[in-house]
C-alpha cells in the first residue's frame, strides 16, 4: 500500500499525482496541475516544476536553488480559496491557494493567485502574485554613515545623529 498524496486529494499518490510527475498522464485541468505541482515541491520534483512552466517562469527558474528549498521543507497542505476558470474547456485560469509547510520546526503559508494557460492541450503555471505585507518604503534618502549629517551640524553622520538613529 503506498502513501496518501501530498496534495491532500485523500488518493494514493499512485493514483494521484504521480502519473503526471512521471510523465504518464497530463493534469486534465488546472486545479489537477496546481495539486501536482504542490505535489512536485513536497518530494523535490523539479524538473517536472519546470516543464509544467510558463516561458516567463522558466527564465527566472534556479533549479538547485528550488530543490534545496523544497527538500528543506516538511510540506503539510495546500488549500485552494479560489478557482476562476480552468476546467477541461476552458483555455484559462486563476486559482487562489496557500501551501501549508514548515522549516526547522517553522510554520509558514505561502498565499498565492497563481494564473495557468492552455497550450497545445497543456495546462502550463504562467505566473503569480504573492500576497502578504507590502515592502517598507522610505520616506527619506539613506544617509550613509560618512554623510554630512541631515541636522546641519556640519558633522558626519555617524559622528552626530546616527548613533541615536540607529
Amino acid at each position: 500500500m503506498s502513501d496518501l498524496c501530498p496534495c491532500g486529494s485523500g488518493l494514493e499518490f499512485e493514483a494521484c499525482c504521480e502519473p503526471f510527475l512521471m510523465g504518464k498522464a497530463r493534469p486534465p485541468n488546472a486545479k489537477a496541475l496546481m495539486r501536482s505541482r504542490y505535489s512536485a515541491y513536497a518530494m523535490g520534483a523539479v524538473d517536472y516544476l519546470f516543464k509544467t512552466s510558463g516561458p516567463k517562469v522558466r527564465k527566472e527558474f534556479d533549479a538547485e536553488n528550488t530543490k534545496k528549498w523544497s527538500e528543506s521543507a516538511e510540506w503539510t497542505g495546500i488549500e485552494i480559496l479560489d478557482e476562476q476558470g480552468g476546467s477541461e474547456t476552458d483555455d484559462l485560469a486563476v486559482l487562489e491557494f496557500i501551501a501549508h509547510y514548515s522549516v526547522n520546526g517553522t510554520a509558514f503559508d505561502h498565499h498565492e493567485s497563481a494564473s495557468f494557460a492552455k497550450k497545445n492541450g497543456e495546462w502550463i503555471f504562467m505566473d503569480g502574485k504573492i500576497y502578504g505585507p507590502d515592502p517598507v518604503r522610505r520616506e527619506h534618502p539613506k544617509v550613509g554613515r560618512n554623510d554630512p549629517c541631515p541636522c546641519g551640524s556640519g558633522k558626519k553622520h555617524k559622528k552626530c545623529c546616527y548613533t541615536t538613529a540607529r
